[in-house]
C-alpha cells in the first residue's frame, strides 16, 4: 500500500493463459515405496484397503468416474494397466471409491500420477482431509496421512485432474491402514467437480493495503507453476487470538496523505483488527524494523504522543480488538534474506511488541519475499510472543496467483500461524479466475474467484479475507461498493449473491474483509465499516 496520494496504477495486460490451477493443502514427494503402516487395533489387520488400485482387472472396477476415464495398457507406472481419464472444460474427470474404516486410526494415502494438475485425496475422514497435487509430465509419487474421527467408519478416496487441462494418468493407488468392518465399494455418485467430492476442504475447493498504488511488481507467468508447493503437513490448532470466526481488517495511516486524520483510537469499533501502517527498514540492521509515531500527523491531530498511543492501543484491547504492526507498504524495503536477517527481524519485532503492546504484524511486503527465511522467523517472532499472537498478511493480487509465488509460499509455510491473508483484491487489472476464465477486476466475479484459488492453493477457509478500498481515492483502480463485497461474502459463504462465477464449494468460514484504510473510510462517510462491518458480524 501506497503512502502518497494518487500514485499512478499499473493495469497489467488481459492474460490468456489458464489460471493456477493450485489445489490441495500438501505436496508429497514420498522417497521410494516404503510407506509407514499404523496399527488401529489388537486385531486389525493391516494392508492396501483400496479395491482395484492398479486398475489391473484392466477396467475401472471398484471406481466410479466421471467425464472421460478407462483403464489404460501405456503409460503404466507399473504392471499392465493404469487410469487415464481427460477433464473437460465442466468436469474434472474424477474417479473415487469408498473405504470402510476404523475410528480413531491412521492411515497413509499414496498413488503414482502423471500428467497436468493431478490431484490425489480424501473425505468424510472426520479429520482433516488430505489432499495433494502435481503437475508433471513424468510419474511422479503423491501421498498424505490422516486420522479417522471418533465416529468415522468410511472415507471417500479421490483422484482427478483439472478443468480444460490435458489427460492425467494415475496408477498404484494404496491406502495403507487397519481394515474396516465393512466392504469397500465404489461412491453411487461420483462428483463432476471438486466441490462435491467428499470434503470441500480437501479437494479443489476450499489482502490490503494501499493508498492509491499498490501496484503489482511484476507480470503473471506465461503459464501455471509446473510443480506444486508444499505447506506444512497436519493442520496444527492455531493461535488463540481472542478474535471473532469473522473478522473485519482496516489499516491505520500513521501519515497524512489526504484521508481523514485518525488517532487510534478513533478508529471506528467495526474493526476487529487493525494494523498500524508502517514498520520501517532499520537502516543498521539488515531485516530488522523501526517505527516511530510520524510528526506532521502527531501535530495534524493537535498533538499526539506516544504515551497518547500505547494508551489507544490498550484501549483497543479492552474493547476486544486487536492492533498489529504492518511491515512495508509499497515504498518499505525490507528485506529479510539470510539467518542474520531473519533473527534481526524477529527480535526487532518483538521489542516493538513489547514497547508498544502490538499483538502481532502484518505482512505487507510489496518488493519481494524471501518464503524460507521470513518464515522462519515469524515462526521465531511468535515463539516469543506466545499465545495470542496475530499473523496477517496483505499480498497483492499477483503475489496471490500461483503457490509457487513467494508470497503464497510464505502463507503456507507459516500456515500453523497464520490468522488471515487479506489479499489486495485492487490496482491488478483482469486476471485469470480458480476456473481458468478471465474476470474483469472490481467485480462480484473478480474476487470469488480469486478466493477460491487460494483455497484451492491450501488455505483454510478461516484465512481468506476479501482486501479492498475503502473509497474510490483510495487506490488506483478496482474500487467497489460495499454491496458488491457483501455479494462476494455471501457467494462465498452461502453460494448466494453470484456472479456468473459460483465456487466450487461453499465455505462458511470464510474469514471476513480488510480495507485500505480506516481512514479513508472515515473519509468516505464510514461506508465499509457501518455496511460490511455489519455483513461480516452477522455471518453464523
Amino acid at each position: 500500500m501506497a503512502r502518497t496520494l494518487h500514485a499512478p496504477s499499473h493495469r497489467r495486460r488481459r492474460t490468456t493463459v489458464p489460471a493456477v490451477l493450485a489445489a490441495g493443502t500438501t505436496a508429497l514427494a514420498l522417497a521410494g515405496t516404503g510407506l509407514a503402516l499404523f496399527a488401529g487395533g489388537a486385531s486389525a489387520a493391516v494392508g492396501n484397503l483400496v479395491t482395484n488400485g492398479g486398475f489391473e482387472t484392466g477396467n475401472l472396477s471398484g471406481w466410479s468416474c466421471t467425464g472421460t476415464a478407462s483403464a489404460v495398457t501405456s503409460p503404466v507406472h507399473s504392471g499392465s494397466y493404469a487410469l487415464s481419464a481427460t477433464p473437460s472444460s465442466s468436469d474434472t474427470a474424477q474417479c473415487q471409491q469408498s473405504v470402510s474404516v476404523l475410528p480413531n486410526s491412521s492411515y497413509t494415502l499414496s498413488g503414482w500420477v502423471q500428467g497436468p494438475y493431478v490431484y490425489l485425496g480424501a473425505g468424510g475422514t472426520g479429520g482433516t482431509d488430505p489432499s495433494s497435487w502435481s503437475s508433471q509430465s513424468s510419474w511422479n509419487q503423491l501421498g498424505s496421512t490422516f486420522t479417522t474421527g471418533a465416529n468415522t467408519t468410511s472415507v471417500t478416496l479421490y483422484v482427478h485432474g483439472w478443468y480444460g487441462q490435458g489427460t492425467y494418468g494415475a496408477d498404484d493407488i494404496t491406502l495403507t491402514g487397519p481394515t474396516g468392518s465393512g466392504s469397500p465399494s465404489p461412491s453411487s455418485s461420483p462428483s463432476s467437480s471438486p466441490s462435491s467430492s467428499p470434503s470441500s476442504s480437501a479437494s479443489p475447493s476450499s489482502s490490503p493495503s494501499s493508498s492509491p498504488s499498490s501496484s503489482p511488481s511484476s507480470s503473471p507467468s506465461s503459464s501455471p507453476s509446473s510443480s506444486p508447493s508444499s505447506s506444512p503437513t497436519g493442520t496444527p490448532t492455531p493461535p488463540v487470538t481472542g478474535l471473532p470466526a469473522h473478522a473485519v481488517t482496516g489499516y491505520w495511516q500513521n501519515f497524512d496523505n489526504g484521508a481523514t486524520d485518525q488517532k487510534l483510537r478513533d478508529v471506528q469499533s467495526a474493526y476487529d483488527i487493525i494494523a498500524v501502517s508502517f514498520a520501517d527498514a532499520d537502516a543498521t540492521k539488515p531485516g530488522g524494523i523501526t517505527f516511530t509515531l510520524d510528526s506532521k500527523l502527531a501535530t495534524a491531530l493537535g498533538g499526539y504522543t506516544d504515551a497518547d498511543f500505547k494508551a489507544d492501543i490498550a484501549a483497543k484491547h479492552a474493547a476486544g480488538k486487536r492492533v498489529v504492526l504492518s511491515v512495508g507498504g509499497q515504498n518499505g524495503a525490507i528485506t529479510v534474506g539470510d539467518a542474520t536477517a531473519a533473527a534481526n527481524f524477529a527480535n526487532s519485532a518483538y521489542s516493538l511488541i513489547q514497547q508498544y503492546g502490538f499483538d502481532g504484524v502484518d505482512i505487507d511486503l510489496e518488493n519481494g519475499v524471501n518464503a524460507t527465511y521470513m518464515a522462519q522467523s515469524l515462526h521465531t517472532l511468535a515463539a516469543k510472543v506466545g499465545s495470542g499472537f496475530v499473523l496477517t498478511m496483505a499480498p497483492q493480487t499477483i503475489d496471490m496467483y500461483q503457490t509457487s509465488g513467494g508470497y503464497f509460499q510464505l502463507a503456507l509455510a507459516t500456515k500453523d500461524i497464520l490468522t488471515v491473508v487479506n489479499t489486495q483484491f485492487y490496482n491488478s487489472g483482469s486476471m485469470n479466475g480458480c476456473d481458468g476464465n478471465v474476470y474483469s477486476q472490481g467485480t462480484v466475479d473478480f474476487i470469488t474467484s480469486q478466493v477460491c484459488t487460494h483455497i484451492q492453493g491450501g488455505l483454510r477457509p478461516d484465512q481468506v479475507g476479501i482486501g479492498v478500498p475503502a473509497s474510490a481515492r483510495a487506490a488506483g483502480s478496482g474500487y467497489v461498493s460495499s454491496t458488491v463485497v457483501d455479494n462476494a461474502l455471501d457467494c462465498l459463504a452461502t453460494g448466494t449473491h453470484c456472479g456468473t462465477f459460483v465456487p466450487p464449494a461453499k465455505w462458511p468460514t470464510i474469514r471476513g474483509a480488510m480495507t485500505w484504510s480506516t481512514n479513508w473510510d472515515a473519509a468516505n462517510g464510514n461506508d465499509f465499516s457501518t455496511n460490511v462491518g455489519a455483513r461480516v458480524h452477522a455471518m453464523p
